[in-house]
């Protein structure tokens, strides 16, 4: 089902009714889903005081009147006041109650054209309203308004209406509830997907689609191991001095542009985004499914990321130092509130130090990407460098792929 659809200004305005900045996405739903339940049926509730008043009926007549000279303000005062629960409390006890009073009032169920089903709606509607434990209450007070009124079904008169009107509204008292449930209930399960989406795209910004998969379904601790992955660390070169010289709102914008350049990088490259931590960028290969190709995607990706730094309009002066290594790592995803799906171990510490002792503008590997990449690409042999917490280390300067 399509859920793009936007919705009109006059429901978009009735559905901000009583809503509260940073109410939670289920309890805006149940808010705006009980205003426009009420406004409906305030706009469907003339046709029976127009036609009750014309049978000269003024006892039925001022039932749905009252209605709505008392649902009206109570719209006024819920969308000042925004107390959800007294307002809620009040419009289920009025939708209940009335439909019952009036059908007493007209003689019964024939008589009044099985107008109680029009009280089906709040004990069904509480589900979305209360909560499926709260609407078991709602729906047996509507069982026992029925067992009321066929136990008083006898002793009513009933009131002199012709056959047609009858017929009339007793097609009206089926639409009309049915109705009512049914554009509510497309209203809430399309409002529903659309937040479900919401969250979705969120949550795979945070987690690869497999990871969040998993979380799901109430997996425990999320951790794997994996034998063969290729990590990338890129840092902007100079950028503290930079960022002081620039206003925060162009560092922000700085920042965004180089990284979403990137992102889509790692998007065509099929490799997953880590994190960013200030102006370095995280991506991996192989992780959190594995692939033969990693080691070489990485490598296209940071052939890639250098030459994007030199097409974004305004950023030539942006130059960027990466620091790549293959081998094993570990992933999980840590936190409780805010997840983040990380890696660790050797492979991540070395990616890391050869981009912080890396050169502006080159891309740092290590001797274990050198001896998996060698026959296809071109490498620069730097010697020795001495790393902290690796101590002398070799490493090569990728340079592109062989002619």
């Amino acid at each position: 089902m399509r859920i793009h659809r936007e919705r009109s200004p006059l429901i978009q305005r009735l559905a901000a009714v009583g809503a509260v900045d940073g109410d939670a996405e289920d309890e805006r739903l149940r808010r705006s889903t009980l205003v426009l339940s009420t406004s409906l049926i305030c706009v469907l509730t003339p046709l029976w005081v127009v036609t009750y008043l014309a049978l000269g009926l003024p006892i039925p007549m001022s039932i749905p009147l009252g209605y709505l000279v008392v649902t009206i303000p109570s719209l006024v005062w819920f969308a000042r006041t925004r107390r959800y629960v007294p307002f809620r409390t009040f419009q289920l006890t009025l939708m209940l109650l009335l439909p019952f009073a009036l059908q007493w009032s007209l003689g019964g169920f024939v008589a009044s054209s099985a107008v109680s089903l029009w009280g089906l709606w709040p004990a069904l509607g509480a589900v979305l309203f209360v909560g499926a434990r709260g609407a078991v209450a709602w729906f047996a007070g509507y069982l026992a308004l029925l067992a009321i009124s066929a136990a008083i079904e006898p002793v009513l008169e009933p009131a002199a209406i012709p056959d047609a009107v009858q017929t009339a509204f007793f097609v009206a008292n089926l639409t009309g509830p049915s109705l009512v449930a049914y554009l509510l209930l497309q209203y809430f399960v399309r409002e529903r997907d659309r937040e479900h989406q919401r969250s979705e795209r969120l949550l795979l910004n945070v987690l690869p689609a497999a990871v969040a998969a998993r979380l799901k379904q109430h997996e425990g601790v999320i951790a794997d191991r994996f034998s063969e992955a290729t990590v990338l660390f890129a840092d902007i070169v100079d950028f503290t001095p930079l960022a002081v010289g620039l206003p925060p709102e162009d560092v922000v914008k700085l920042l965004d542009e180089v990284f979403t350049a990137f992102d889509r990088l790692a998007d065509d490259h099929r490799l997953e985004k880590i994190k960013t931590i200030g102006d370095a960028y995280m991506v991996a290969g192989g992780v959190p499914t594995p692939r033969d190709d990693h080691c070489e995607a990485v490598a296209e990706m940071a052939l890639a990321m250098l030459q994007e730094c030199g097409r974004l309009t305004g950023l030539n002066t942006v130059r960027l130092r990466i620091g790549m290594d293959t081998g094993p790592v570990v992933a999980g995803v840590i936190g409780q509130r805010k997840f983040s799906y990380d890696l660790w171990g050797d492979t991540v510490n070395t990616a890391s130090r050869l981009e912080s002792h890396g050169v502006p503008g080159s891309i740092q590997v290590s001797s274990r990407v050198y001896d998996r990449l060698s026959d296809r690409y071109r490498f620069e042999q730097r010697g020795l460098i001495d790393l902290k917490g690796k101590g002398p280390t070799p490493a090569w300067l990728l340079l592109g792929p062989r002619a």
